[in-house]
């Protein structure tokens, strides 16, 4: 959806036996299929806005790069500007997709959204996906005050700081996130699974950090892993045996002062894929180290209970969130599964 010059429709071709591409540029869709005919491809091409042209068909995947711009509205650029004021264009994509997925079908967009004094980025996205049918991973990797926001996107359209122009644009755009509301703009990737789960699982987070590109793979793992969690209650939990996935790195971190070196942080991190950091502490380390893929979880908290003195059924109740948070980050993964799959 929104293929642009085609390069989305070009990747795809690489691992899918069709490729259906649209856009709402005529200009866009020529452009296209010069790709397609370079290339050696042939692609369904078509003309429409967001899903209108694919309306009562199914996808096993869909990919967009929308015109998600957040603005007042109108349309100054095709490829960027939607025309809906607000996140309008990412909500309506968000809510949308799943209707045109197939069973076990995946959709991928980039997006941008508000954040507002009165609502957080996770809520007002996790909201789109109620319903939805869909586990679904939001990752925000970048917040934007409204300054920064606009000089962007005026500075991508070519214009100049210091001009009449420029001046005009910022402050109007900057007079409409006031009058809305819009502290600050979110920007990401989302991930939609369609599924068939009562209970989908919907994460919404800050993902920051550098990662290991590239990142389909870890993203696939992911909804593997939340699958995984969500078909072992705790019970089922301690039952299981993990392991730590390949990479994994423990720092600590300590300053000296005048009793000489005190420490002040402990981190898990991953050297590969996603490469979260978490704060650990000793005994949660000592677990992770404790798991070998081969002997169920309780017996290494079992070992743990003993050395610290408390009672087994005290500790598994402590330490079952820990793992199933280690287990979603892929810290910890199901046995035979140590390069971070389920």
């Amino acid at each position: 959806m929104g293929t642009g010059c085609g390069i989305q429709a070009l990747h795809l071709a690489r691992h899918a036996e069709t490729v259906v591409a649209t856009d709402i540029s005529e200009r866009a869709l020529r452009m296209a299929a010069t790709t397609a005919a370079l290339s050696g491809q042939r692609w369904d091409l078509r003309a429409g806005s967001l899903l209108e042209p694919v309306a009562g068909e199914r996808f096993d995947l869909v990919v967009a790069n929308p015109p998600f711009v957040v603005s007042a509205g109108g349309v100054g650029h095709e490829y960027r500007d939607g025309g809906r004021a607000g996140d309008g264009i990412s909500e309506a994509l968000v809510r949308g997709l799943p209707g045109v997925l197939a069973e076990g079908g995946t959709a991928q967009l980039l997006a941008n959204w508000v954040i507002t004094a009165d609502q957080p980025w996770d809520e007002r996205v996790g909201g789109w996906l109620d319903g939805a049918g869909c586990d679904a991973w939001a990752w925000q990797r970048e917040v934007a005050d409204p300054g920064e926001y606009v000089t962007l996107w005026l500075r991508d359209a070519g214009e100049q700081p210091g001009t009449a122009r420029w001046n005009e644009r910022y402050d109007a755009w900057l007079d409409w996130f006031a009058s809305t509301g819009v502290l600050a703009v979110g920007m990401g990737l989302i991930t939609l699974w369609r599924t068939d789960a009562a209970d989908p699982a919907v994460v919404c987070e800050d993902v920051p950090q550098p990662y290991e590109q590239p990142v389909g793979p870890h993203v696939a793992s992911w909804v593997q892993r939340q699958r995984w969690l969500r078909a072992h209650d705790d019970r089922a939990l301690l039952d299981a045996a993990l392991q730590p996935a390949d990479g994994l790195v423990f720092d600590r971190s300590a300053v000296l002062d005048e009793d000489g070196w005190s420490e002040v942080s402990a981190q898990l991190r991953q050297a590969r894929g996603l490469r979260w950091a978490v704060d650990v502490d000793d005994p949660v380390a000592t677990l992770v180290a404790g798991c070998d893929g081969q002997t169920p979880l309780r017996v290494a908290i079992g070992l743990l209970a003993a050395a610290l003195g408390f009672e087994v059924d005290a500790v598994a109740q402590a330490v079952a969130p820990v793992v199933r948070d280690l287990v979603a980050r892929g810290f910890l993964v199901p046995g035979g599964a140590a390069d971070g799959a389920a």
